[in-house]
């Protein structure tokens, strides 16, 4: 593991939902941080990576059991500052000479309000000015005898050790959860432990600029990349940012598998071929994506397909372009914590991505990945840095399988050029209204139902679609965009007419969790 160039923070994922979360507040912070599950981090590893403050994340298992996850005790002395959350202030007091019990009225669940206790802790500086701060509880086990050398700082009703520390040491440890928004002074705790740490906000997009050149001038030498370009922001930025550092070894690659937005290969290539004077080769692969796809209903199957013919496309124009040793993609960190369970295993995957989990070996080809660490509201700043127009950047997403995954069921060119129809005239709606750039992403999807409706004086058997519109920072969660009735049915009537083969549609007001943004 070659040496920083920032300071870093390591988050040790025991399997909560929203580790994720402590990652983006700490981001925002300008603090680098990685995290890793818990059974990865042995002491080789932390010897390697060198953290400069540690965070143990929550999680679902009680600390009680006997194959409950443990990070190494390694982590206890290592000289730097550790904060327990939750599932990590319980194996915190338990590894360290505490006791943790189970049940006997003491779980909770939801909003809960912690009051100081007679100590004070620079941890807690911002905190506790009305008197009490509102948390968000999530823990059944709790701690009911705090470890030698800790001392009470917070207490709620049914957590008399809400807030602990070891301040001669440096450990925190609190049972709730201060990333997510239900605990509004949250990301204050947070900033408090950074400084605690001597963090001095280093991780700036310019630094990451510099050292991602680096790092893909060493991978790659004097040899030759590919890139697959999406039209996307992710792998636009990719494209800008390998090119600057290995100029005309880089090919961009741009696949037409027949499932883009309307009009979307034309402004893609002339973008790509008028602004940034580099090497593209157009492949129209319609055909071949399409028929492959023809007949299938299946979501993981549709992607794993998607998947497999980009790799076969990028092998062929690999050879045409002398013999690319290198693929380049804008995989983001969402995709590979979206891809990939704490435990390393494959059951609570979400779902795959196409562009995560290595390359096979007939590619004789390796991953060149540069936007692997970043969320996408760090990729569009990098997009900033690099002289990207802010049109441009604020693009809305547009998932590499494209319209597959917005076609429930079967896929069929009848139903994507409907769909390509309805979306242009509801992205058009959302321009014309000056709300493009309050909202995440927003796209139709087309359902595999027909309805029943009336159009003049006769009945229609047509689709139905639903539209979707998001909010988020960074994909990870996200809430649905609040569309006036106005809108929503100006919006309706104009797919209806300018639209055929559509006669009814609705709008989807699922977040995300439970849902996830894109239907499939």
């Amino acid at each position: 593991m070659s040496t920083p160039i920032h300071d870093r923070l390591l988050i040790i994922d025991f399997g909560s939902q929203v580790t994720q979360l402590i990652a983006r507040r700490l981001r925002e912070l300008n603090v680098y941080c990685e995290i890793h599950p818990y059974q990865n981090v042995t002491s080789g590893f932390l010897a390697d990576f060198a953290p400069k403050a540690v965070i143990l994340s929550g999680g679902p298992a009680s600390v009680i059991a006997d194959d409950s996850p443990r990070p190494p005790m390694d982590v206890f002395d290592l000289g730097v500052p550790v904060l327990g959350i939750c599932y990590g202030q319980q194996v915190m007091m338990h590894m360290l000479g505490g006791r943790v019990e189970s049940g006997h009225g003491t779980a909770e669940f939801g909003r809960a309000y912690v009051t100081p206790s007679d100590s004070s802790s620079d941890l807690l500086s911002g905190w506790f000015e009305g008197g009490r701060e509102q948390v968000w509880m999530s823990h059944g086990d709790h701690v009911s005898a705090i470890a030698p050398g800790f001392e009470v700082y917070g207490t709620s009703p049914n957590a008399p050790f809400a807030i602990t520390a070891d301040i001669s040491r440096r450990f925190f440890a609190v049972q709730f959860h201060p990333e997510v928004h239900h605990t509004p002074n949250g990301g204050r705790l947070y900033e408090n432990f950074v400084k605690l740490a001597g963090f001095t906000g280093d991780w700036t997009m310019g630094a990451y600029r510099e050292e991602a050149i680096r790092k893909i001038r060493e991978q790659v030498g004097e040899e030759k990349v590919i890139c697959g370009l999406s039209g996307g922001v992710d792998s636009s930025v990719a494209a800008v940012l390998i090119h600057e550092a290995i100029g005309d070894q880089l090919t961009c690659v741009f696949v037409d598998h027949g499932l883009l937005r309307q009009g979307e290969a034309e402004e893609v290539v002339t973008m790509f071929r008028d602004h940034y004077n580099m090497p593209l080769i157009h492949a129209d692969e319609r055909e071949l994506f399409l028929g492959e796809l023809d007949g299938q209903s299946d979501p993981e199957t549709k992607r794993k397909i998607i998947g497999r013919l980009f790799i076969d496309v990028f092998q062929k124009h690999a050879a045409e372009v002398g013999g690319a040793k290198f693929l380049a993609q804008g995989t983001l960190y969402p995709d590979v914590i979206e891809s990939v369970s704490f435990s390393g295993g494959p059951s609570v995957t979400i779902k795959s991505h196409h562009n995560v989990g290595g390359l096979p070996e007939k590619m004789g080809m390796k991953l060149v990945e540069p936007l692997r660490e970043l969320f996408k509201d760090e990729v569009r700043a990098l997009g900033r840095e690099l002289g990207l127009p802010d049109s441009f950047i604020g693009r809305h997403p547009f998932p590499g399988p494209g319209l597959a995954i917005r076609c429930p069921g079967e896929i069929t060119r009848e139903k994507l050029d409907i769909l390509r129809k309805a979306d242009a005239v509801y992205i058009d709606q959302i321009r014309k209204h000056g709300l493009y750039d309050e909202i995440w992403q927003a796209f139709v999807a087309i359902l595999p139902v027909r309805t029943v409706g009336v159009m003049g004086d006769g009945r229609t058997y047509d689709f139905a679609c639903a539209l979707r519109a998001v909010t988020s920072v960074d994909g990870m969660t996200a809430d649905y965009y609040p569309f006036s009735h106005e809108f929503l049915g100006e919006t309706a009537t104009r797919i209806i007419n300018e639209v055929q083969g559509i006669n009814r549609v609705t709008y989807d007001i699922t977040s995300k969790p439970p849902g996830t943004i894109e239907w499939e």
